[in-house]
């Protein structure tokens, strides 16, 4: 993997989404779990993700993709710090929407 390919919005976004689809309705993810499934285990490897990672989460939650989540409620994506977890919109039925 170089680091190009790892940094790549659409690879971030697609890791996000990919996780999400395979949780239950209702669930998070964490953004490490995104980080991990390009990077792998390493964590000096994934650690480098985290920055790019959360911008694209960013822009997907200020884009009503996704919700950013603090102490499991929905938080604001442009003011929000600390840990998070990343979750589909509850009115995203089944993934109705747009693929």
């Amino acid at each position: 993997m170089t680091s190009n390919q790892s940094h790549d919005p659409a690879a971030l976004r697609a890791a996000i989404l990919d996780l999400l689809a395979q949780k239950p309705e209702g669930k998070s993810i964490s953004p490490t779990e995104a980080a991990r499934s390009i990077a792998g285990p390493d964590e000096q490897q994934w650690s480098r993700l985290m920055k790019p990672l959360r911008a694209v989460a960013i822009e997907m939650a200020k884009a009503g993709e996704l919700q950013i989540l603090r102490k499991n409620k929905p938080a604001n994506p442009s003011d929000f710090r600390g840990v998070y977890r990343l979750a589909l919109p509850p009115n995203d039925a089944n993934g109705s929407g747009a693929s």
